[in-house]
C-alpha cells in the first residue's frame, strides 16, 4: 500500500512540516473569504497545477464546509479555458472522490 505522501512528509520532515501546518493556520484564519469560497478557491488551484489528490482532499473540505456537487464541479471545470481539457480529466475524478468521501465520513 503507499503511503500518504504528507504523512512521509510529516515523518522525514518533522520540523518543515510544523512551520507548514502554522503558516496553513494563518492562512485559514485571514479574514475575507469565508471557508467554504477558500476550499473552492483551493480546488481551482490544485486543478490549474494538476494535483487530483490535493483537488481530493479540498473537495472533501469543500463537502464538510458546505459546497454543493456543482460548486465543487464547478471550481474543477472553470480551468477548462485556462489550463486545458487534460487538466480537467485528470482532476474531476478526483473532486467526484473527494465529494463521495466526505458523504461517507458524515454518515459514520
Amino acid at each position: 500500500m503507499a503511503k500518504n505522501p504528507y504523512d512521509l512528509f510529516q515523518k522525514e520532515c518533522p520540523e518543515l512540516a510544523e512551520r507548514f501546518n502554522n503558516l496553513v493556520e494563518v492562512q485559514r484564519s485571514l479574514n475575507g473569504l469565508d471557508p467554504k469560497t477558500k476550499q473552492l478557491i483551493n480546488i481551482a488551484i490544485q486543478t490549474a497545477t494538476r494535483n487530483p489528490e490535493g483537488v481530493k482532499l479540498h473537495a472533501m473540505m469543500a463537502q464538510k464546509s458546505g459546497a454543493t456537487r456543482d460548486e465543487i464541479v464547478g471550481a474543477v471545470v472553470m480551468n477548462l479555458h485556462l489550463t486545458g481539457l487534460v487538466t480537467v480529466l485528470e482532476c474531476l475524478p478526483a473532486a467526484l472522490d473527494g465529494i463521495e468521501e466526505a458523504k461517507k465520513t458524515k454518515k459514520r
